[in-house]
């Protein structure tokens, strides 16, 4: 990068975390940065309107889009640019400034693919003169890497272990249902009881998923029993969030995140996971066991197949490496001692 545009990008991002907690988390809190950004009062009920159209109509992917939003316009309060008014010069800079800040690849895609869907509704509302991101250049996402990691059918096995003898019937059967359905965290946790049924002989859960649909997911008799306990515990409630807190709260994703890193810990798994990794091996281990891509395409809830293609490539490029093949033909004995081979 050129001196001069250091010297810029710095200055411009002087004073303004663009990582971290969020600006806004909730419609109203974006609506108040809005309208200290200069923001006019039709382009905030065009606001509105943009977060419960179009893909928007799940609640977590319309909390997620009012994040991404609350970023380029607490930066443009910032730089003291009405949002309305902004300039395809102020994009390219915000963007620069999002990738000297040291963001994932992906986190500056979604921010962008973001702020690019409100400007566009806000030109079809006559809210904006331009989109200022558009044909912006993106960063390029590598579609065969993910930073997720993921565990081994042990090691699944060994966490479920772990919290049938030492956790709590809610721990158990959260686990349970986050390995047994390869759900999003976010669905599992706005689960309902009312959504427990059968259908044709199958123990099912209807769960909200991406783009605002329901998918109906099986549910084995290990996670169907644990989830059954965990219910009884409760007093056997008809209906409500499946899974709540002492006080009967949602339980939140952070907390999730703390749990199944304190668990897997406990039961041995010797690196930090999430809990998308309940996901990622439920894939991968279904994949590994020979399962048709377009079957466990449609478990995992994939709308485009090369999704699930990345996740087969990731597990045959760490199960056919040649390292362990490498090291074992190199590797010295020592006393006697055999070389470790795989």
């Amino acid at each position: 990068m050129a001196v001069g545009v250091e010297v810029v990008t710095s200055s411009a991002s002087a004073g303004v975390a663009l990582r971290g907690a969020p600006p806004a988390r909730t419609p109203h809190e974006l609506a108040s940065l809005l309208r200290a950004a200069g923001m006019p009062e039709a382009g905030l009920r065009s606001t509105a309107m943009w977060l419960v159209s179009g893909r928007r109509e799940s609640p977590h992917t319309r909390a997620a889009y009012v994040r991404d939003l609350s970023w380029w316009v607490s930066w443009c309060a910032a730089q003291r640019c009405v949002p309305a008014a902004a300039t395809t010069a102020a994009a390219d800079l915000y963007i620069a400034v999002l990738k000297e800040s040291g963001l994932a690849r992906a986190t500056i895609g979604r921010r962008i693919a973001a702020v690019s869907s409100w400007y566009t509704y806000l030109l079809r509302e006559q809210c904006a003169a331009i989109n200022p991101f558009e044909g912006a250049e993106r960063p390029r996402l590598d579609a065969h890497a993910s930073r997720t990691r993921g565990l081994s059918r042990e090691q699944v096995a060994a966490v479920l272990g772990h919290a049938a003898d030492h956790e709590s019937a809610r721990t158990y059967a959260l686990l349970w249902l986050m390995f047994a359905t390869a759900g999003r965290i976010s669905s599992i946790l706005d689960a309902r009881i009312e959504q427990l049924g059968q259908d044709r002989g199958h123990q099912v859960l209807d769960l909200a998923v991406k783009g605002g649909r329901v998918k109906r997911f099986a549910i084995p008799p290990a996670a169907l029993a644990a989830v059954q306990c965990y219910l009884e515990e409760r007093g056997d409630p008809r209906e409500g969030l499946l899974f709540v807190s002492r006080t009967g709260r949602r339980l939140t994703q952070s907390y999730a995140w703390k749990l199944v890193n304190r668990v897997a810990r406990a039961a041995g798994v010797p690196h930090a996971i999430s809990p998308h990794s309940f996901r990622h091996s439920a894939i991968t281990i279904a994949l590994g066991d020979g399962r048709p891509l377009h079957v466990v395409q449609d478990f995992a809830g994939h709308a485009d197949p090369r999704t699930t293609r990345r996740y087969d490539r990731a597990r045959d490029s760490l199960d056919r490496s040649p390292a362990y093949e490498l090291a074992a033909s190199v590797t010295p004995e020592r006393d006697g001692d055999a070389p470790l081979r795989r």
